[in-house]
């Protein structure tokens, strides 16, 4: 299936959870993921299903001041 991840297409089995799309794009925690702007614990990965055309955003915290 395509979908966006950080706004860059990607491409992933169909059956595929958000847990795949955080192992695909490689990304280390911390971090925060939302699916079409709905934040998903993280405990939920696993559980939650992509479809065809997501977007998912994968958020790391930004330290500073």
């Amino acid at each position: 299936m395509k979908l966006l991840i950080n706004g860059t297409p990607h491409e992933l089995p169909a059956h595929a959870t958000l847990a795949d799309a955080v192992a695909h794009l490689g990304i280390a925690p911390p971090f925060a993921a939302a699916i079409n702007l709905q934040f998903v614990p993280n405990t939920q990965y696993h559980q939650t299903p992509l479809h065809q055309a997501d977007r998912i955003d994968l958020i790391a915290p930004v330290t500073g001041g």
